[in-house]
Parts: C-alpha cells; structure tokens; sequence
C-alpha cells in the first residue's frame, strides 16, 4: 500500500488498481501531519503580517505565486503590529509549523529582536532596525517620501502638508511614517524651503480615517496649504475624500501624492500621483531568501534596500 500511495514507479497498474480500490472501499485518509514530520518539512511558508491591508494583500499575492511555482503553500498571519504576537510568531513552536516565515516587523524594537535566538528559516521584513544576523528586506522610504514631495515643490507648490507622518508610537525615529517624514523634510530642505512642523497633520496610523482627519484638521486649523503627502495610498484615499468634502480642487488648489502605488491608485478621482515600492522585487527578494534558507543554505545575511519610483497620475500638475 505504501508504495502506491506514495506513487512510486515500480507497482504494477493491475495491482495499483486493486490497491486503490481497498482504499476507496475502507475510506482511509493519508496522515500528511505525520508524512511532513518524517521528511522535515511542512511544504507550507507563513507571511505574518502586521494587518489585513491591501498593501500585504498585493504582497501576499506575489508571494503566493513565488511558492506555489515550488509546491508550497501561503499561510497569512496577522499580528495586529502587537509586540507579543510578533514575538510568538518567532518562538520556536510556531517557526517549526512551517517550512519558513516571513515576519513583517511593526511592533518589535531592535532589543526585543535581538533576544530571538533561532535557526529556523526566517526573513524579516520592515523599517524598524534588526540585527545583522537576520536576512531583511525594506523599502528605500525616505528616498520616496522625498521623491514624491520633491514632484510636488517642482510643480509649484510651497506648503506642502504630510498626513500620516505625526510622531509617536514605539518606533518614532525608526518606524514606517518616521522614516517618510524625514524624507518629507530632506525634499523641503535640497529646495532650500523650510518644512513648517504645522504642516504635519496629528494623527496616529494610517488609513482613510487618518486622511481625510487631517484635511478636515488643516482646514479648521488655518494653516496655509497647497500640496499634501500622504504617507500611504490609503490615507490618500482620505485625503482626496477631506478636500473633496472641503471644496479644495486636485490637483489646481491641492497638489496629492501617496505611497504604495497600489492597483487602486489608478481609480481614484483623478487617478492618485503615487510612489512605487516595488512590490514585485520586495516579494522576490523576500521568497528569494527564504527559499535558500529552506535548502539549506548558510550564506552571509542579505539585508535588501528596495528602490522606488514616481508613478505620475491626475493628482499632480503636469510639469
């Protein structure tokens, strides 16, 4: 029996048949738990994540791909961005359910990553700072921050307002909308401008919420604005819906540029002025590691800066 059900050439097809008859006849089941144990492996990666947003989605996507071409499969974990659940998420227990994982890092500090002590196949992915020992792969986020603030001055603009970017949290200085502010402010600076800290609108996180609060913040506050940065392509979507609702024209009163570049950048109205973190190459380098690892691999860490682009829609003033 064993020797059919793992398909193995040398049974004949008479006795073959007959086998998978009793089988189908006694409802027997292949224990793959048991299967995976004896041969190390699971065939499944996890993508752990810090939530359900469409950015990790289009990541998983690509990701799901990458494996399923190697006959593995895709498991998505959320974290919640809660330091503990990106902790368990690295214990020992739940790294051997898989044949590798893949942790975006949100909640956790370089200490609290350095007291992880594994051999386990793992890449890390994220802004927050990690030890050398780990393979990682980030965005070039500053460069973006800059880049798409730098569209905007080019184009006129000379207030431009960043939602998304307010300080806080564990990792201000290190994290995701840290790192985009000081791009924000690096733009203002190489155009010999000054970035007005009333031009930061408060608000914690990311998301549609936070954008159009920030419009409607902008506007009770009085300051003067005519270009605003968005720190994600969500909060962007808040954004045009605050100075939709504000009666601010885009891109003629208001010039927008978000960041991500995701597939619903293009539908917006006007189409969302975007910078691209190279989803594609973030989820290649990222299977790309892991996958060494699995064989077995014991190379020097990669830690992978992603470079970006300016996707250039309706949002921005042609130059």
């Amino acid at each position: 029996m064993s020797n059919v059900l793992n398909d193995r050439p040398r049974v004949g097809k008479e006795t073959r048949a007959r086998v998978l008859d009793v089988v189908a006849h006694l409802g027997y089941e292949i224990n793959l738990t048991a299967r995976h144990l004896r041969a190390g492996r699971t065939d499944t990666v996890a993508f752990v994540v810090p939530g359900f947003q469409t950015y990790f989605d289009e990541i998983a996507d690509r990701l799901a791909a990458a494996f399923g071409a190697q006959g593995r499969h895709l498991v998505v974990e959320s974290t919640g961005a809660r330091p503990e659940n990106e902790l368990a998420a690295l214990s020992s227990v739940r790294l051997s359910m898989y044949d590798g994982v893949i942790l975006s890092v949100a909640g956790l500090t370089l200490t609290e990553i350095e007291g992880v002590r594994t051999t386990a196949p793992l890449v890390l992915l994220g802004e927050v700072e990690v030890p050398e020992r780990f393979d990682h792969v980030m965005l070039a986020n500053a460069e973006g921050a800059a880049l798409a603030t730098a569209r905007m001055l080019a184009t006129g603009s000379r207030r431009i307002a960043i939602a998304g970017g307010d300080p806080g949290g564990p990792h201000d200085g290190a994290g995701m909308a840290a790192i985009r502010r000081a791009g924000w402010v690096r733009a203002h600076e190489g155009a010999g401008l000054t970035a007005d800290p009333a031009l930061v609108a408060p608000g914690a996180g990311v998301g549609p919420e936070v954008g159009r609060e920030a419009v409607r913040h902008l506007e009770r506050s009085g300051v003067d604005y005519d270009g605003v940065f968005a720190v994600t392509d969500s909060t962007a979507v808040g954004v045009l819906a605050g100075l939709a609702e504000a009666g601010r024209r885009v891109p003629q009163d208001v010039q927008v540029v978000g960041f991500d570049n995701l597939d619903l950048a293009e539908f917006t109205v006007p189409g969302l002025t975007s910078v691209d973190p190279g989803r594609d190459a973030v989820a290649h380098h990222a299977a790309r590691l892991l996958q060494r690892r699995i064989d077995g691999a014991t190379p020097e860490p990669e830690h992978v800066v992603v470079p970006v682009r300016l996707v250039e829609r309706g949002t921005t003033r042609a130059s």
